[in-house]
C-alpha cells in the first residue's frame, strides 16, 4: 500500500513540476519579448501584415464564390436550363442554342413530365429601343406568364403579360427596372410607349431590380409575349417551318428530382425530334453545374490571392528568424549559465521555440482582428464598376492564426537548434 501511495505521489509531483516548467518557460519567453519591445513590436508586426492580408484577401475570395451562387440562384429555383445544340455550317461551329431545334410545342410537352413543377420557354433577340428622345440598345425577350414566377421576377409596377397577350400577339412590353430609368427617367412608363425596331409597344409593367449575374444585367431586358417577338421581331424557325425558342427554362419539384427530371426531358425530347442515334440536338444544364462551372473559374483567382498572402506571412517569418538568430547571440551568456545549471538541450529548445512561437500567435491575433476590420470596411466598395464582396467564414482565422503558429515555429527551429547545440564552456566565456 505504501509503495502504491508513494508512486502516486511521485506521479503528482511530476505532473506539478510539469506545470511549473511549462509556466516559467512562458514567463521567460515573455521577459525576453518585452526585454527588446521595439524590436519584437516590428517583428510581430510582419506577421500582423501577414495575417491580416490573408484574411482581407480570403474573405474577398470567399465572397466572390459565395456572389456568383447568390446571382445563379437569383435566376429561379431548382431550374433546368434546356438550350438548342449549335449550328454548323460546313467546320464553322455556332454557339450553343444557335441551332433552331426546340419550339414552343416541345415546351409544351416538358410541362407533362411529372417531376416538372414548370416550364418557361423563351426566344432572345437585340434591338434598339426608342421612347421620346431617349433610346437604348437592349435584349428583348419572348416570355410566357410563367416566365415571372419560374424565374423569380416581381412586377414593380403595373402587370405581367398574360395568356390572352400571348394568344393575341399583342404589342404589350415589360421593361426592366435599367430600361425603364433609361428611357423615362423618374417618370412612370406604365401606360406610355416604346418602339422596337421601328414597332410601337405598350408598356404595361415595370419590372423589380434583381442586379447583374456573372452571365449580364437581369434589369436590362425589355419583356414581350413570346409570339409577339417571334413573328414580329425574330424570324428563326425550324424545317418544318415551326417558330423556334432558344432556352427553355425547366423548374424542378423539388431537388430531388433534378436527375429523374433530366432523363424524363430527355426522353421527351429525343422521342419528338426522332433521335435514335444517340447524338441529341439540344442541352441540358442544372443549375448546380452553372453555379460550380463558374466557382471553378473563380477558383484560380482565389489560389492565387492566398498565394500573395502566403508570401507576406512568408516574409514574416523570415523577420522571426533574423530577430530570434540575434537573440540567440545576445543571450549566449545566459544559455551557458542555465546550461551550468543543469538545463537539457530540450529545454533551451523548447524556451526559443516558445519565443517564436509566441510572437506568431500574438501577431496572428492581432491580424485576425485587424483583417476582419479591413475585409468589413471594404465589403460593399465599388472599384471600376465592380462591387467588393467579402465573407468572413470561421476557416480563414482558423486558417491564419494556425499557419502563423506553424511559420513561427518552423522559422524558430533553426535558432532554437542552434542556441540548443552551444557548448557551456564556450558559452561562458562569451563576451
Amino acid at each position: 500500500m505504501n509503495g502504491r501511495h508513494r508512486k502516486a505521489g511521485q506521479g503528482h509531483f511530476h505532473d506539478e513540476a510539469r506545470t511549473m516548467n511549462v509556466a516559467k518557460t512562458l514567463r521567460t519567453a515573455l521577459t525576453a519579448l518585452t526585454t527588446n519591445k521595439m524590436r519584437s513590436a516590428l517583428t510581430v508586426l510582419g506577421i500582423i501584415i501577414g495575417v491580416t492580408a490573408v484574411i482581407s484577401l480570403m474573405s474577398i475570395g470567399e465572397g466572390s464564390q459565395a456572389a456568383i451562387t447568390s446571382n445563379i440562384e437569383s435566376l429561379g429555383t431548382n431550374l433546368l436550363f434546356v438550350r438548342a445544340g449549335a449550328s454548323s455550317q460546313g467546320v464553322v461551329r455556332g454557339a450553343q442554342g444557335s441551332a433552331a431545334t426546340l419550339t414552343l410545342a416541345d415546351a409544351e410537352a416538358l410541362a407533362q413530365a411529372s417531376s416538372v413543377a414548370a416550364v418557361a420557354p423563351q426566344v432572345s433577340t437585340f434591338a434598339q429601343v426608342v421612347a421620346g428622345g431617349e433610346n437604348t440598345n437592349t435584349q428583348i425577350l419572348g416570355v410566357t406568364p410563367e416566365y415571372l414566377s419560374v424565374r423569380n421576377y416581381k412586377v414593380a409596377e403595373g402587370e405581367f403579360i398574360s395568356d390572352a397577350q400571348v394568344q393575341a400577339k399583342s404589342l404589350v412590353a415589360v421593361v426592366g427596372s435599367s430600361v425603364a430609368e433609361t428611357l423615362f427617367g423618374e417618370t412612370s412608363p406604365v401606360g406610355l410607349y416604346i418602339k422596337i425596331n421601328g414597332r410601337q409597344f405598350k408598356v404595361i409593367g415595370v419590372l423589380q431590380s434583381k442586379g447583374s449575374t456573372g452571365l449580364g444585367s437581369q434589369d436590362d431586358i425589355v419583356l414581350a409575349p413570346i409570339s409577339t417577338v417571334q413573328y414580329r421581331l425574330s424570324s428563326s424557325q425550324t424545317v418544318s417551318g415551326a417558330k423556334t425558342v432558344q432556352t427553355i427554362y425547366v423548374q424542378v419539384v423539388s431537388t430531388k428530382e433534378t436527375d429523374t427530371a433530366i432523363q424524363q426531358i430527355t426522353s421527351i425530347l429525343e422521342q419528338r425530334h426522332n433521335i435514335t442515334n444517340g447524338v441529341d440536338d439540344f442541352t441540358i444544364t442544372s443549375q448546380q453545374e452553372t453555379i460550380n462551372t463558374l466557382k471553378e473559374s473563380t477558383q484560380v483567382w482565389v489560389i492565387l490571392l492566398g498565394a500573395i498572402a502566403g508570401i507576406s506571412l512568408l516574409v514574416g517569418g523570415i523577420g522571426i528568424m533574423n530577430i530570434m538568430l540575434v537573440s540567440v547571440t545576445e543571450r549566449t551568456r545566459e544559455i551557458g549559465i542555465r546550461k551550468a545549471l543543469g538545463a537539457k538541450r530540450r529545454d533551451i529548445l523548447l524556451q526559443f521555440l516558445v519565443e517564436a512561437a509566441l510572437m506568431s500567435l500574438i501577431g496572428g491575433a492581432i491580424g485576425v482582428l485587424v483583417g476582419w476590420g479591413v475585409s468589413t470596411l471594404i465589403s460593399g466598395v465599388s472599384v471600376g464598376g465592380q462591387t467588393i464582396e467579402t465573407v468572413m467564414s470561421v476557416n480563414i482565422p482558423i486558417l491564419a492564426v494556425s499557419v502563423s503558429a506553424a511559420i513561427g515555429i518552423i522559422f524558430g527551429l533553426y535558432p532554437a537548434y542552434r542556441a540548443a547545440r552551444l557548448n557551456p564552456i564556450e558559452a561562458l566565456r562569451y563576451e
